[in-house]
């Protein structure tokens, strides 16, 4: 059976078991639908709390990304998994115990202001429509390539199977399709990652395959093969890096305190009865976690090797399927600059921007482009998002495991998209409307309003995934910048600090993110030829600037309050009290009340 046909079965399956679980588990009350009613297990919920992380980010584009760069990929390993860490072990067992499952809410009640409520609230939004829209896109080229269709349908398609279910079922729903997607999503990346292992290094298991000898009879350990190819092309040694040591500081720091931050993980260790159930799904979570993310820099490097020996002066007439297949995704593009009818390929861009298609091809069949060629001798251009999605076609596995790896692909995308989604339309519906401007709506009401709104930003969300700054991880990657810069201190400093008052935490939070996102629009949008490290301060890239934006924040918030009134004396004890791990229990529900 060939691929597409596959790929249907397998897509058609489990979104009708995504359908069904919502119908199942769909929200009859607020609180079904922001926090499943507190009534998850911790086993479900760590599941449920890996398939939100584990995005298409994590799935699509993280090892597509450590497949090109190498070592300096390894930046989105310690930071999203540091930051897990960090936000399991650090925060939320307080925020728990605090009651408040939205971060605004808790920014509201702590620092006794609903100005810093609203600051708040447009923090998720800017920091919950980035994240989503590298989601969406996620969907968008599964779609294309496996469903041949373009990209913008997929992402529609995407926006109608996560408009279902997170709108009828909301947390309730979400949760158990996200365990679904779980199982679907690890069981689609370790097989090809197994399957690949055991051909190229004769190992059953990826990680210890990542640092074993080819099983080709050369004797030759598979990061020195890839060393050697990667030099012998021009290419800097893939187990060298080329970002500098600063650089990569600030990315892990704004990754790892981003992810501390990010309130549709948060959210998470409320749907639990129990602050020590939170504890156990977190142990939980990090397991699942760890199999995917110990697996990753194993299937890039597989998939790097596998790469250039299938590419590197091939004549294009003599390429796979896999390769035209991808070519006519718009992700793949091939210019023939010394007419040789063979691809080089080399450092460098081989055009100017991403490739734009004429409605014709060249003389060896290639589909050509209106980009003006560079000067250099490359002539191939990969978007990196294809790689894990390409992988097992590039190593010759079978049409099952290729479709197998598109249901994957696409419930990562689909189960953190769904969980942004969910915060925003809390954000809306309840830090908003319940709080500030219709304080007197009863239940149903709300209800209403948070369904409206998550189908609002199903809309929002479809548009920035058809249209989105960079590649899946870099799009990512500014989401949590913004949530570094916006959050993390305020959230840090309400726990830990009597003396943070709300005049400072407002100050902060519009400090940091006004500096963040001016310095990502800046670089990415207003002057792209200048996004080099000669013209970043102090050599910051875009996809560590979160990390500066929340120091500007932790100095501009703790000076600030530092000259104004300490909070309430009543607002002192409650920050006492969260510290004390007495009664957490029923925190949530002794809050509400």
């Amino acid at each position: 059976m060939d691929v597409q046909t596959l790929t249907y079965i397998f897509v058609s399956v489990t979104f009708a078991f995504y359908i069904g679980i919502a119908i199942w588990s769909r929200a009859g009350t607020t609180d079904d639908f922001y926090i499943a009613g507190n009534g998850v297990s911790p086993l479900a919920n760590g599941m449920a709390t890996a398939a939100d992380w584990m995005s298409a980010a994590s799935f699509i584009s993280m090892a597509g990304i450590i497949s090109f760069v190498g070592r300096d990929g390894s930046v989105y390993l310690m930071g999203w998994t540091g930051g897990y860490v960090l936000l399991a072990l650090l925060l939320a067992p307080y925020l728990r115990k605090f009651g408040k499952y939205t971060v605004p809410d808790f920014v509201g009640d702590r620092y006794y202001s609903n100005v810093a409520r609203v600051v708040a609230v447009v923090c998720v939004l800017f920091v919950s429509f980035t994240y989503v829209a590298g989601q969406m896109r996620g969907v968008g080229i599964v779609f294309s390539r496996f469903l041949e269709v373009e990209i913008t349908t997929g992402v529609l398609i995407g926006m109608a199977i996560v408009f279902f279910y997170a709108v009828l079922g909301g947390m309730k729903g979400i949760t158990y399709t996200q365990v679904a997607q779980y199982c679907v999503l690890i069981f689609a990346f370790l097989v090809p990652a197994i399957y690949i292992s055991m051909l190229m290094t004769g190992k059953f298991v990826p990680q210890i395959g990542f640092g074993s000898t080819l099983a080709d009879g050369s004797n030759i350990y598979l990061l020195d093969k890839l060393d050697q190819l990667s030099t012998d092309l021009g290419f800097s040694a893939y187990t060298e890096g080329n970002k500098s040591t600063i650089d990569i500081f600030f990315i892990t720091a704004a990754l790892m305190v981003g992810t501390a931050g990010l309130p549709h993980v948060i959210v998470r260790f409320f749907t639990v009865p129990r602050v020590r159930d939170a504890r156990i799904s977190a142990g939980y979570a990090l397991f699942f976690i760890a199999l995917l993310y110990t697996a990753a820099p194993a299937v890039a490097s597989f998939a790097r090797v596998n790469l250039i020996n299938t590419v590197e002066n091939a004549e294009y007439k003599k390429t796979p399927s896999w390769f035209k297949n991808w070519e006519n995704t718009n992700l793949i593009a091939w210019v023939d600059k010394n007419q040789d009818g063979k691809i080089q390929y080399f450092p460098g861009k081989p055009f100017n921007g991403k490739p734009e298609f004429l409605d014709m091809r060249g003389s060896e069949g290639q589909r050509k482009i209106k980009n003006e060629p560079t000067g250099n001798t490359n002539e191939l251009y990969i978007d990196r998002d294809i790689m894990v999605l390409a992988n097992p076609e590039i190593a010759g596995l079978p049409n099952w495991v290729i479709a197998l790896v598109a249901a994957g692909a696409l419930a990562a995308a689909l189960s953190t998209a769904a969980g942004l989604l969910l915060v925003i339309s809390t954000s809306v519906s309840h830090d908003l409307l319940k709080k500030i401007f219709l304080k007197n709506i009863s239940d149903r009401q709300e209800l209403f309003f948070a369904r409206l709104s998550a189908a609002l930003a199903i809309v929002i969300a479809g548009y920035f995934g058809v249209y989105p700054p960079g590649f899946v991880a870099q799009v990512v990657a500014f989401a949590f910048g913004l949530a570094a810069a916006s959050f993390f201190p305020v959230i840090l400093m309400g726990i830990f600090s009597k003396r943070m008052n709300r005049e400072g935490a407002i100050s902060g939070m519009i400090t940091g993110l006004f500096f963040t996102v001016s310095y990502i629009v800046y670089f990415k949008f207003i002057n792209p030829s200048s996004n080099t490290p000669e013209n970043w301060w102090f050599g910051i890239s875009p996809e560590g600037i979160g990390t500066l934006g929340m120091l500007f924040n932790f100095i501009v918030s703790s000076a600030v309050s530092s000259i104004t009134a300490p909070p309430p004396r009543e607002i002192q004890s409650l920050v006492d009290d969260i510290r004390i791990p007495r009664g957490a229990g029923a925190s949530y529900h002794h809050v509400k009340s």
